[in-house]
């Protein structure tokens, strides 16, 4: 006789509290740089005991969705040109060394998503997306081409000459303009030949070997923020991740 399977266990009270601080921060309770309430003031807000609010703000910690400073409390981590460049470009030159591209906005449409791209922006097919192709150079040679889509209604308002003029990254105006913080990416990595428009932007001769990564980045609660096909020129510049606690 099969047995019967049992009820799902409910979540630990931590992870039910996590979750409600990363639901707050997704409707904007606190923005970006803002102190979060001290952990006695949300113990008795979530009806928990302080250790049980410490580890649920331990995980975002260690999500890097808030951080903690000694002797002034707990903050919605701030998408600095440091901070990006830290957890969010993994491109490094031969001594290990990052640094932050300069970026040139070729073009920026209002379009139509493809069924892939619906897919990975978790609309609808035909829905509206913005995209924007932007080329980035390092040590003043293009190194990277992006062709990024945007879901339309998250970001309504934004402009060409926003992005062509920002002094952040693309996702720390995001974050600035639209309150949207990018807390988690998943990439697929593949090496490919490169397409002969493409092969032209990277000063690169068609079927020249470039890594293809196919990005897309999520914001609080699991919202898709921005998906992205990205092609790298190696050689001077290599991929590096870096997985668990350092």
């Amino acid at each position: 006789m099969l047995a019967t399977p049992s009820a799902s266990k409910p979540l630990p009270r931590y992870r039910q509290i996590k979750q409600q601080l990363a639901e707050l921060l997704r409707e904007g309770k606190w923005r970006h740089g803002q102190a979060l309430p001290s952990e006695p003031l949300l113990a008795q807000r979530f009806g928990a005991s302080i250790g049980t609010v410490r580890k649920a703000i331990d995980e975002l910690v260690a999500e890097n969705i808030v951080v903690r400073e000694q002797g002034r409390g707990t903050f919605v981590k701030s998408h600095t040109r440091d901070y990006m460049l830290n957890v969010f470009f993994q491109l490094v030159d031969d001594a290990g060394r990052k640094e932050l591209p300069r970026h040139q906005l070729l073009s920026f449409v209002r379009w139509r998503a493809d069924v892939k791209t619906a897919e990975r922006l978790g609309v609808a097919p035909g829905s509206a997306v913005l995209r924007l192709r932007n080329l980035l150079a390092l040590d003043g040679k293009p190194t990277v081409y992006d062709d990024i889509r945007l879901p339309a209604a998250r970001f309504a308002g934004l402009t060409a000459n926003e992005l062509s003029e920002r002094d952040t990254t693309l996702y720390g105006l995001m974050q600035q303009r639209f309150g949207i913080t990018v807390v988690r990416i998943v990439e697929h990595l593949e090496a490919v030949a490169a397409p002969a428009d493409v092969a032209a932007l990277l000063a690169v001769t068609a079927g020249h070997p470039l890594l293809r990564i196919v990005r897309t980045g999520y914001s609080y609660g699991g919202e898709a923020a921005d998906t992205r096909l990205r092609y790298v020129r190696t050689g001077a510049r290599r991929y590096e991740s870096v997985l668990g606690q350092r």
